[in-house]
Protein backbone atom coordinates (compact mmCIF):
# COMPACT_ATOMS: atom_id res chain seq x y z
CA UNK A 1 0.00 0.00 0.00
CA UNK A 2 1.11 3.64 -0.84
CA UNK A 3 1.57 6.09 1.76
CA UNK A 4 -1.46 8.40 0.30
CA UNK A 5 -3.96 5.19 1.48
CA UNK A 6 -4.11 3.89 -2.20
CA UNK A 7 -3.02 0.73 -3.95
CA UNK A 8 -2.17 0.23 -7.73
CA UNK A 9 -3.62 -2.51 -9.82
CA UNK A 10 -4.41 -3.50 -13.11
CA UNK A 11 -8.24 -3.29 -14.80
CA UNK A 12 -8.44 -4.76 -17.63
CA UNK A 13 -4.74 -3.96 -18.72
CA UNK A 14 -4.79 -0.28 -16.99
CA UNK A 15 -3.02 0.35 -13.90
CA UNK A 16 -5.38 2.35 -11.73
CA UNK A 17 -4.61 3.51 -8.06
CA UNK A 18 -7.74 3.24 -5.97
CA UNK A 19 -8.21 3.59 -1.98
CA UNK A 20 -7.20 0.84 -0.24
CA UNK A 21 -9.87 -1.62 1.45
CA UNK A 22 -12.34 -1.13 -1.36
CA UNK A 23 -14.48 -4.42 -2.59
CA UNK A 24 -14.92 -5.41 -6.14
CA UNK A 25 -18.06 -4.16 -5.75
CA UNK A 26 -17.18 -1.01 -4.65
CA UNK A 27 -14.64 -0.28 -6.96
CA UNK A 28 -17.00 -1.67 -9.77
CA UNK A 29 -19.76 1.01 -9.16
CA UNK A 30 -16.98 3.98 -8.84
CA UNK A 31 -16.42 2.81 -12.43
CA UNK A 32 -20.05 3.42 -13.29
CA UNK A 33 -20.95 0.05 -13.54
CA UNK A 34 -23.79 -2.18 -13.09
CA UNK A 35 -22.77 -5.19 -10.75
CA UNK A 36 -25.29 -7.24 -11.90
CA UNK A 37 -24.09 -7.12 -15.70
CA UNK A 38 -20.54 -7.77 -15.32
CA UNK A 39 -18.24 -10.70 -14.07
CA UNK A 40 -14.80 -10.40 -12.60
CA UNK A 41 -12.07 -12.36 -12.76
CA UNK A 42 -9.28 -11.68 -9.92
CA UNK A 43 -5.42 -12.72 -10.76
CA UNK A 44 -6.97 -15.89 -13.19
CA UNK A 45 -9.80 -16.37 -10.98
CA UNK A 46 -13.37 -16.00 -11.08
CA UNK A 47 -15.17 -13.88 -8.20
CA UNK A 48 -18.45 -15.35 -7.31
CA UNK A 49 -21.30 -12.51 -8.37
CA UNK A 50 -22.84 -13.10 -4.89
CA UNK A 51 -18.71 -12.21 -3.27
CA UNK A 52 -18.24 -9.03 -4.55
CA UNK A 53 -19.09 -7.29 -1.98
CA UNK A 54 -16.83 -8.87 0.48
CA UNK A 55 -13.60 -9.32 -2.09
CA UNK A 56 -11.32 -6.53 -1.04
CA UNK A 57 -9.11 -5.11 -3.93
CA UNK A 58 -5.31 -5.34 -2.64
CA UNK A 59 -2.24 -3.78 -4.15
CA UNK A 60 -0.91 -5.62 -6.83
CA UNK A 61 -4.77 -7.25 -8.46
CA UNK A 62 -5.17 -7.92 -11.99
CA UNK A 63 -8.74 -7.61 -12.87
CA UNK A 64 -10.69 -8.59 -15.76
CA UNK A 65 -14.05 -7.21 -16.05
CA UNK A 66 -16.28 -8.12 -19.27
CA UNK A 67 -19.71 -7.72 -20.16
CA UNK A 68 -22.08 -9.08 -22.76
CA UNK A 69 -22.19 -7.47 -26.68
CA UNK A 70 -23.30 -7.86 -29.92
CA UNK A 71 -21.22 -9.21 -32.27
CA UNK A 72 -19.37 -7.87 -35.64
CA UNK A 73 -18.48 -4.46 -36.13
CA UNK A 74 -18.22 -1.94 -33.00
CA UNK A 75 -20.04 0.84 -32.88
CA UNK A 76 -19.94 3.98 -30.78
CA UNK A 77 -21.96 3.06 -27.45
CA UNK A 78 -24.95 3.81 -27.17
CA UNK A 79 -26.51 5.88 -24.08
CA UNK A 80 -29.18 3.87 -22.50
CA UNK A 81 -29.80 5.93 -19.39
CA UNK A 82 -31.25 3.08 -17.26
CA UNK A 83 -32.75 3.34 -14.13
CA UNK A 84 -32.67 0.60 -11.02
CA UNK A 85 -34.76 0.25 -7.90
CA UNK A 86 -34.01 -2.20 -5.94
CA UNK A 87 -31.41 -4.01 -8.12
CA UNK A 88 -33.56 -4.20 -10.98
CA UNK A 89 -32.40 -1.83 -13.90
CA UNK A 90 -35.09 -0.75 -16.19
CA UNK A 91 -34.69 1.59 -20.03
CA UNK A 92 -38.30 2.58 -20.09
CA UNK A 93 -39.50 5.47 -17.60
CA UNK A 94 -43.09 5.04 -17.93
CA UNK A 95 -44.83 2.76 -15.85
CA UNK A 96 -49.18 1.95 -16.30
CA UNK A 97 -51.46 0.53 -15.03
CA UNK A 98 -53.94 -2.05 -15.90
CA UNK A 99 -57.55 -0.95 -14.80
CA UNK A 100 -60.56 1.30 -16.80
CA UNK A 101 -59.57 -0.29 -20.02
CA UNK A 102 -62.19 -2.15 -21.70
CA UNK A 103 -60.63 -5.67 -21.84
CA UNK A 104 -57.36 -7.08 -21.36
CA UNK A 105 -56.67 -7.08 -24.74
CA UNK A 106 -56.66 -2.91 -25.27
CA UNK A 107 -54.61 -3.00 -22.02
CA UNK A 108 -51.78 -5.19 -23.82
CA UNK A 109 -51.84 -3.16 -26.92
CA UNK A 110 -51.35 -0.09 -24.59
CA UNK A 111 -48.57 -1.47 -22.54
CA UNK A 112 -46.78 -2.49 -25.84
CA UNK A 113 -47.37 0.60 -27.36
CA UNK A 114 -46.31 2.61 -24.31
CA UNK A 115 -43.03 0.59 -24.31
CA UNK A 116 -43.57 0.26 -20.42
CA UNK A 117 -41.50 -2.84 -18.66
CA UNK A 118 -43.31 -2.33 -15.52
CA UNK A 119 -47.04 -2.50 -15.06
CA UNK A 120 -48.97 -2.06 -11.44
CA UNK A 121 -51.80 -4.78 -10.68
CA UNK A 122 -54.37 -4.97 -8.20
CA UNK A 123 -54.58 -8.04 -5.82
CA UNK A 124 -58.49 -9.63 -6.24
CA UNK A 125 -60.34 -12.61 -5.35
CA UNK A 126 -59.98 -15.72 -8.29
CA UNK A 127 -63.34 -15.84 -9.85
CA UNK A 128 -64.16 -19.52 -7.96
CA UNK A 129 -67.36 -19.62 -10.18
CA UNK A 130 -65.78 -19.61 -13.47
CA UNK A 131 -61.96 -20.58 -12.63
CA UNK A 132 -61.60 -20.24 -16.87
CA UNK A 133 -62.56 -16.46 -16.86
CA UNK A 134 -59.45 -14.67 -19.11
CA UNK A 135 -56.40 -13.64 -16.25
CA UNK A 136 -54.32 -10.45 -17.50
CA UNK A 137 -51.27 -13.23 -17.48
CA UNK A 138 -53.22 -14.86 -20.30
CA UNK A 139 -52.27 -11.03 -22.07
CA UNK A 140 -49.52 -9.52 -20.53
CA UNK A 141 -47.18 -12.05 -19.71
CA UNK A 142 -45.37 -11.33 -16.14
CA UNK A 143 -42.03 -13.15 -17.73
CA UNK A 144 -41.60 -10.06 -19.88
CA UNK A 145 -43.23 -7.30 -17.85
CA UNK A 146 -42.35 -6.99 -14.59
CA UNK A 147 -45.68 -7.33 -12.54
CA UNK A 148 -45.86 -4.34 -9.63
CA UNK A 149 -48.38 -5.57 -7.09
CA UNK A 150 -50.35 -2.35 -5.48
CA UNK A 151 -52.85 -2.02 -2.85
CA UNK A 152 -55.03 -0.21 -4.20
CA UNK A 153 -58.21 0.31 -2.45
CA UNK A 154 -56.91 -0.33 1.48
CA UNK A 155 -57.68 2.11 3.55
CA UNK A 156 -55.40 0.54 6.96
CA UNK A 157 -51.79 -0.74 6.67
CA UNK A 158 -53.07 -3.80 7.86
CA UNK A 159 -55.14 -4.29 5.03
CA UNK A 160 -52.08 -3.37 2.54
CA UNK A 161 -49.54 -5.52 4.73
CA UNK A 162 -52.80 -8.87 3.85
CA UNK A 163 -52.55 -7.89 0.45
CA UNK A 164 -49.10 -7.83 -0.17
CA UNK A 165 -48.49 -10.75 1.67
CA UNK A 166 -50.72 -12.73 -0.57
CA UNK A 167 -48.83 -11.08 -3.84
CA UNK A 168 -45.69 -12.16 -2.41
CA UNK A 169 -47.24 -16.01 -1.60
CA UNK A 170 -49.03 -15.66 -5.44
CA UNK A 171 -46.10 -14.69 -7.30
CA UNK A 172 -43.03 -14.59 -4.97
CA UNK A 173 -43.22 -10.40 -5.71
CA UNK A 174 -40.84 -8.80 -3.36
CA UNK A 175 -41.28 -5.54 -5.54
CA UNK A 176 -44.64 -3.91 -4.66
CA UNK A 177 -46.42 -0.57 -4.59
CA UNK A 178 -47.67 0.31 -1.38
CA UNK A 179 -50.47 2.58 -1.18
CA UNK A 180 -52.76 3.49 1.77
CA UNK A 181 -55.51 6.07 1.34
CA UNK A 182 -57.33 8.25 3.63
CA UNK A 183 -60.59 8.69 2.40
CA UNK A 184 -62.50 7.72 -0.54
CA UNK A 185 -63.03 11.34 -1.72
CA UNK A 186 -60.24 12.68 -2.75
CA UNK A 187 -58.18 9.35 -2.01
CA UNK A 188 -54.91 11.39 -0.96
CA UNK A 189 -52.88 8.92 1.16
CA UNK A 190 -52.20 8.70 4.54
CA UNK A 191 -49.29 9.24 5.54
CA UNK A 192 -49.33 7.69 9.20
CA UNK A 193 -51.01 4.63 8.46
CA UNK A 194 -48.35 4.65 5.29
CA UNK A 195 -45.19 5.12 7.17
CA UNK A 196 -46.55 2.47 9.32
CA UNK A 197 -46.97 -0.21 6.64
CA UNK A 198 -43.29 1.01 5.00
CA UNK A 199 -41.79 0.28 8.42
CA UNK A 200 -43.47 -3.13 8.49
CA UNK A 201 -43.30 -4.47 5.16
CA UNK A 202 -39.58 -3.40 4.75
CA UNK A 203 -38.65 -5.83 8.00
CA UNK A 204 -40.36 -8.76 6.13
CA UNK A 205 -38.10 -8.17 3.53
CA UNK A 206 -40.67 -6.47 1.30
CA UNK A 207 -39.33 -3.54 -0.97
CA UNK A 208 -42.35 -0.47 -1.07
CA UNK A 209 -42.51 1.46 -4.00
CA UNK A 210 -44.39 3.78 -1.54
CA UNK A 211 -47.18 6.62 -3.12
CA UNK A 212 -47.67 9.57 -0.82
CA UNK A 213 -48.27 13.05 -0.24
CA UNK A 214 -46.06 15.39 -1.91
CA UNK A 215 -44.26 16.81 0.93
CA UNK A 216 -40.41 16.51 1.16
CA UNK A 217 -40.37 15.82 5.12
CA UNK A 218 -42.67 12.69 4.73
CA UNK A 219 -40.84 11.30 1.66
CA UNK A 220 -37.66 11.33 3.64
CA UNK A 221 -39.47 9.68 6.52
CA UNK A 222 -40.81 7.10 4.35
CA UNK A 223 -37.04 6.52 2.71
CA UNK A 224 -35.63 6.17 5.87
CA UNK A 225 -38.01 3.29 7.07
CA UNK A 226 -37.44 1.32 4.01
CA UNK A 227 -39.03 2.68 0.96
CA UNK A 228 -36.91 2.01 -2.07
CA UNK A 229 -38.80 4.56 -4.33
CA UNK A 230 -40.97 7.42 -3.70
CA UNK A 231 -44.07 7.98 -5.45
CA UNK A 232 -45.61 11.49 -4.73
CA UNK A 233 -49.04 12.38 -6.19
CA UNK A 234 -49.27 15.12 -9.46
CA UNK A 235 -52.62 16.19 -8.32
CA UNK A 236 -54.98 13.25 -7.02
CA UNK A 237 -55.64 9.83 -8.04
CA UNK A 238 -57.82 9.82 -11.75
CA UNK A 239 -58.32 13.59 -11.63
CA UNK A 240 -56.12 14.26 -14.93
CA UNK A 241 -55.18 17.48 -13.45
CA UNK A 242 -51.75 17.10 -14.12
CA UNK A 243 -48.75 18.25 -11.13
CA UNK A 244 -49.92 20.73 -9.37
CA UNK A 245 -47.01 21.39 -7.08
CA UNK A 246 -43.87 21.84 -9.17
CA UNK A 247 -41.76 23.16 -6.26
CA UNK A 248 -42.23 20.60 -3.60
CA UNK A 249 -41.35 17.61 -6.36
CA UNK A 250 -38.38 19.29 -7.01
CA UNK A 251 -37.34 18.83 -3.66
CA UNK A 252 -38.33 15.53 -3.43
CA UNK A 253 -36.39 14.54 -5.90
CA UNK A 254 -33.35 17.18 -4.51
CA UNK A 255 -33.72 15.29 -1.20
CA UNK A 256 -34.23 11.58 -2.25
CA UNK A 257 -31.46 9.06 -2.55
CA UNK A 258 -34.06 6.67 -3.66
CA UNK A 259 -35.44 6.73 -7.30
CA UNK A 260 -38.44 9.75 -7.45
CA UNK A 261 -41.55 8.54 -9.43
CA UNK A 262 -44.63 10.89 -10.24
CA UNK A 263 -47.75 8.67 -9.30
CA UNK A 264 -51.65 10.06 -9.81
CA UNK A 265 -53.16 13.50 -11.34
CA UNK A 266 -51.19 13.01 -14.93
CA UNK A 267 -53.67 13.58 -17.78
CA UNK A 268 -51.67 14.30 -21.44
CA UNK A 269 -48.35 14.04 -22.24
CA UNK A 270 -47.08 17.67 -21.44
CA UNK A 271 -47.55 16.56 -17.50
CA UNK A 272 -45.43 13.41 -18.15
CA UNK A 273 -42.83 15.69 -20.15
CA UNK A 274 -43.02 18.17 -16.74
CA UNK A 275 -42.34 15.40 -14.56
CA UNK A 276 -39.52 14.19 -16.26
CA UNK A 277 -38.00 17.97 -16.81
CA UNK A 278 -37.99 18.01 -12.91
CA UNK A 279 -35.66 15.46 -12.28
CA UNK A 280 -38.02 12.44 -11.40
CA UNK A 281 -36.45 9.07 -12.05
CA UNK A 282 -40.18 7.91 -13.83
CA UNK A 283 -44.30 8.62 -14.24
CA UNK A 284 -46.53 6.11 -13.13
CA UNK A 285 -50.38 6.48 -14.85
CA UNK A 286 -53.16 4.79 -15.49
CA UNK A 287 -56.50 6.70 -16.26
CA UNK A 288 -54.26 9.29 -18.67
CA UNK A 289 -53.84 6.31 -21.09
CA UNK A 290 -56.92 4.40 -20.02
CA UNK A 291 -59.73 6.65 -20.45
CA UNK A 292 -58.19 8.24 -24.00
CA UNK A 293 -60.47 8.69 -26.54
CA UNK A 294 -57.61 6.77 -28.55
CA UNK A 295 -55.52 4.74 -25.29
CA UNK A 296 -52.93 3.23 -27.82
CA UNK A 297 -52.37 6.42 -29.49
CA UNK A 298 -51.70 8.17 -25.92
CA UNK A 299 -49.61 5.56 -24.45
CA UNK A 300 -47.59 6.38 -27.45
CA UNK A 301 -47.80 9.71 -26.73
CA UNK A 302 -46.87 9.58 -23.19
CA UNK A 303 -43.90 7.14 -23.99
CA UNK A 304 -42.63 10.05 -26.17
CA UNK A 305 -43.40 12.65 -23.39
CA UNK A 306 -41.56 10.72 -20.97
CA UNK A 307 -38.11 10.18 -23.15
CA UNK A 308 -38.60 14.05 -24.68
CA UNK A 309 -38.78 14.88 -21.01
CA UNK A 310 -35.90 12.94 -19.50
CA UNK A 311 -33.71 14.92 -22.33
CA UNK A 312 -34.48 17.87 -21.43
CA UNK A 313 -33.52 17.79 -18.16
CA UNK A 314 -30.70 15.81 -19.10
CA UNK A 315 -29.68 18.55 -21.21
CA UNK A 316 -30.22 21.19 -18.48
CA UNK A 317 -32.47 24.02 -19.55
CA UNK A 318 -31.31 27.32 -20.07
CA UNK A 319 -31.71 29.91 -17.06
CA UNK A 320 -34.58 32.10 -16.59
CA UNK A 321 -34.41 35.61 -17.16
CA UNK A 322 -36.58 38.81 -16.06
CA UNK A 323 -36.00 40.84 -19.44
CA UNK A 324 -35.82 39.77 -23.11
CA UNK A 325 -32.32 38.57 -24.43
CA UNK A 326 -31.45 38.89 -28.33
CA UNK A 327 -30.99 35.68 -30.38
CA UNK A 328 -28.88 37.64 -32.38
CA UNK A 329 -25.87 40.95 -31.58
CA UNK A 330 -27.85 44.24 -31.47
CA UNK A 331 -24.07 45.77 -32.42
CA UNK A 332 -23.12 46.18 -36.29
CA UNK A 333 -27.02 46.32 -37.10
CA UNK A 334 -27.71 48.47 -40.57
Amino acid sequence: MHTDGTVTIRVNGEHKRVTAGLTILQLAEELGLVPEKIAVERNLEVVPRSTLGEVIVEDGDELEIVHFVGGGDHARAVDEDTWSVAGKTFRSRLIVGTGKYKDFAQNAAAVEASGAEIVTVAVRRVNVSDPNAPMLTDYIDPKKITYLPNTAGCFDAESAIRTLRLAREAGGWELVKLEVLGEARTLYPDMVETLRATEILAREGFKPMVYCVDDPIAAKRLEDAGAVAIMPLGAPIGSGLGIQNLVTIRLIVEGAKVPVLVDAGVGTASDAAVAMELGCDGVLMNTAIAEAKDPIMMAAAMKGAVESGRLAYRAGRMGKRRYADPSSPLAGLI
